[in-house]
Order: C-alpha cells, then sequence, then structure tokens
C-alpha cells in the first residue's frame, strides 16, 4: 500500500471540476500538502495507508472557497458608518477613519481577526487591497492563509506611502520581497479608482505592471454617482479611461462592475477581464445589483468577493455565493439564471481563475494544493438533503464548516480553530473598539 498523510472520507464531495458533479462515498488523498488522488472510498483503503483517517459521515466536502475581494484590516472598522451610500460612508465614515487608525499594528490585529473569521466559514484564499500590504502577506503566511496582495496605489498621502511614487516603489518591491516566490502569496497593484490617479500615474503603473507580470485590481463602476463623476471630470466613463490607457486585459480584475453597457460587457470578455461580484456590499450600499447574467452570456469569468467586513458586515462566502444565485434570479426575472451548482463554482474556481490560480486551487483535483472545507448538512436548517450542491448553497451557514485545510493542514478541525489564540484576538479587537470608540466620543464635544 501507498503511504499519503491525509484521507478524508466526506458522505459527499463536489469537485466543483468537472461542472455540476457530486461523488458519493469517495475519499480526497492528501500527501506533501497537495491532493494526491480522489477516488471511491473502498478503493482507496486498499491503495493508501494513510497518518491521519478522517471520517465525515454527514458532511460534504468542496473546494476551499476563494474571496476574490476584501480588505481585511477593516475588520476592525466593523459597523462605525452602517446605513450610508458609498461616496457618504467613505468620506464621512472610513476615510477619517484610516487617517487616524491605519498603522502596522491595525492591520496585523486586523488581519489576523479576518483570517480567523474566514477560516471558520471555509475560505482559504483571499485577494486583499490595502495599506501595509507587506503585514498583509506576513500575517497570511504566519497563519498558513493563501492569499493575493494587491498594493494600494493612490496619490495622496498615507501612514504606508507619501506619493505616487512611494506607492509604486512600495508595490515593485513587494513583488521581489522574501515572499515572491512562496506558494501561498501572489501579488498585484490595486489603485482604489479610476478617480484615484492622474492619467499619467495610470500610464506609469500600466507599464510597471506589464514589466512585473502582475495584476491589476481595482474597484469600477461600482455606483451611477462614479460614473457621472468621470463623466464629468473626463468627459469618459471610467472603463473608457481604462481601456484608453491601456489597462483593459486579461490581467485586469475588475471589481463590483455593477453598472456596465452592452458594450462594455462584450469588451470585458474580448479582453480576458475578470469580474468579482460582491453582491451583499453592494446591496448594502445601495450600489445596486451587478449584471451577473449578462457577463455569464458573454463569457466573462465571473469571481466573487466579500469586499470588507465594514461594508458587508461579514466575511462569510457561503453567504455571499447565496447572495449571488439569488439576486441573478430576481434581476432577470428568471429562477434559472444562476444555478446552485453555478454560483459555487463562481466562489470557488471563477474566483480562483480571477486571481491566476485556477491552475492550483479552486476545484477537487490531483496535482492541486489541498485548499478544501468540510460542511455539516445534519443540521435542522439543511436536512432532508435531496439535492447537496442546492442545499449547500441554499440553506447551509458559515457555522456550518466544520473543517478546513490549506495545503494540507487542518486549519479548521470539528469547528474549532487549529492554530488561532481566539482569546487573544477578542481582546485586541476589544482595544481597539475602546480606542476608536473613546476617540469619537473625544471628537463629537
Amino acid at each position: 500500500m501507498q503511504h499519503c498523510d491525509t484521507l478524508i472520507a466526506p458522505r459527499w464531495c463536489i469537485p466543483v471540476e468537472p461542472s455540476g458533479t457530486v461523488l458519493t462515498e469517495h475519499a480526497v488523498v492528501v500527501t506533501d500538502g497537495k491532493i494526491a488522488d480522489l477516488k471511491p472510498l473502498d478503493v482507496a483503503l486498499t491503495q493508501y495507508q494513510p497518518s491521519a483517517m478522517i471520517e465525515r459521515p454527514d458532511h460534504v466536502l468542496i473546494p476551499g472557497l476563494v474571496n476574490a475581494h476584501t480588505h481585511a484590516a477593516m475588520t476592525l472598522l466593523r459597523g462605525i458608518a452602517d446605513d450610508m451610500p458609498l461616496e457618504k460612508w467613505l468620506r464621512e465614515g472610513i476615510w477619517p477613519a484610516e487617517k487616524l487608525w491605519v498603522s502596522a499594528e491595525f492591520v496585523r490585529d486586523g488581519v489576523e481577526l479576518a483570517i480567523a473569521e474566514m477560516l471558520s466559514a471555509g475560505t482559504t484564499c483571499f485577494s486583499d487591497q490595502y495599506f501595509f500590504p507587506e503585514i498583509v502577506a506576513r500575517t497570511a503566511v504566519d497563519m498558513n492563509m493563501r492569499a493575493m496582495v494587491g498594493t494600494p496605489v493612490v496619490e495622496f498621502a498615507s501612514s504606508w506611502a507619501r506619493d505616487i511614487r512611494g506607492y509604486l516603489n512600495k508595490g515593485s518591491d513587494l513583488v521581489h520581497d522574501p515572499y515572491s516566490e512562496h506558494p501561498l502569496i501572489s501579488t498585484c497593484f490595486a489603485p482604489h479608482s479610476t478617480s484615484a490617479l492622474s492619467d499619467e500615474s495610470f500610464t506609469e503603473l500600466r507599464v510597471l505592471a506589464d514589466q512585473l507580470d502582475v495584476p491589476v485590481q481595482i474597484h469600477l463602476h461600482e455606483t451611477e454617482t462614479e460614473i457621472a463623476a468621470a463623466l464629468k471630470a473626463t468627459g469618459k466613463r471610467p472603463f473608457e479611461r481604462l481601456e484608453a490607457l491601456g489597462l483593459v486585459n486579461a490581467s485586469l480584475l475588475a471589481v463590483h462592475a455593477v453598472h456596465t453597457t452592452d458594450a462594455e460587457v462584450a469588451r470585458f470578455a474580448e479582453a480576458g477581464v475578470n469580474i468579482v461580484h460582491c453582491p451583499r456590499s453592494n446591496l448594502k450600499l445601495a450600489s445596486g445589483i451587478a449584471p451577473i447574467t449578462r457577463y455569464k452570456a458573454a463569457g466573462v469569468n465571473i469571481g466573487i468577493g466579500t469586499d470588507s467586513a465594514a461594508s458587508n458586515n461579514v466575511l462569510d462566502m457561503l453567504s455571499e455565493i447565496r447572495h449571488a444565485a439569488l439576486l441573478a434570479k430576481v434581476s432577470s426575472r428568471d429562477a434559472a439564471a444562476l444555478s446552485a451548482a453555478e454560483a459555487l463554482r463562481m466562489g470557488t474556481l471563477g474566483s480562483a481563475k480571477a486571481l491566476g490560480r485556477a491552475d492550483s486551487i479552486g476545484s477537487i483535483e490531483a496535482g492541486k494544493w489541498a485548499d478544501l472545507a468540510c460542511v455539516d448538512l445534519n443540521r435542522l436548517n439543511s436536512q432532508p438533503v435531496y439535492d447537496v450542491t442546492s442545499q449547500l448553497v441554499y440553506t447551509a451557514k458559515a457555522d456550518q464548516v466544520t473543517d478546513v485545510w490549506v495545503a494540507g493542514k487542518h486549519q479548521l478541525e470539528s469547528g474549532r480553530l487549529a492554530h488561532v489564540d481566539t482569546g487573544s484576538l477578542l481582546e485586541r479587537s476589544n482595544e481597539w473598539r475602546d480606542r476608536i470608540a473613546a476617540m469619537d466620543k473625544e471628537t463629537a464635544r
């Protein structure tokens, strides 16, 4: 018999690829952090001798969920500026708070809290866009979490960089830093929006991104107000301006993309642009509903993200996947517009493709990293089970995730984080709450 590190035996397995497949009484074989095999349990037991056998008789095993867009450190700003539209939320709530509080310590504590929350909910990879990206990368590695780390690019001074030259230089350094070859970490440039940069800065960013061969992640066409302001300032829609500056290509990760014309959708597809759909954030900020069925019909790849905990307010990808399916149905008035299986694929393999990692994560296939999540369907809200995928997407909650592996390492075990000091995390989160709340009271005087 052949040795393996772990043999995972759930009741059901949804590998995502091939699409729509559901396997019963199969086992996933894990060796050296990767998926070595996927085959019927009785066959696997005759061929492999595992160091650890994990049996989950009431569970469905899925690829680890991939959060294709968030701002992890903003967990510490969760709830400070609720019930506002985007522009007011940013200008009156978030940006003033960030100016006061964002630091290396803030980012480290906020990212630790976010990673713990995401792991607990089945997410094994996230794409981040925030200040101190080197701290984000270090924290992800320390906590054994997979991440695409985005360097913020804006033209105003922050606690991390003083000007556009500082942002671009630090972003270039991040690409070449000690994590550049690390299997858990990839990088990208992350300009906030088209209003954040001049044409000259965008051109410089494009040249640098091309030279370093890294993606560009940007909030794009999130609100109608954004588009109207761009037309007034430049005479061009944001997408039109990016096109003129040479940024519309397969390296572009367009986050939100709520308000787009048919011509823009066609151009997304032609150029190979990836879309990241953030349904709950768009709902909470009243930004609108992204035209997912039009993107799907055009052949555009779609990933799913939570956006930040300050605009969502949870980092729960199962909920995000469910909202994506439901919103696609109601916005198109077609109950079959986006099936449960298609929505799950968006939150796993679609997101992985958007991050340029579909060859290594996003589905349960031999040779890919063993990034996996197990969900207990033996709960009152998920019984009885007739269609496993539908039950997972339409009924499962974050607290039904019992086990999570990242690169084969058991991060969540029987519902408990195996390598995280949750007591310390909660204590530090409360300390930040007290500090920020005290400053708010002082300012109010």
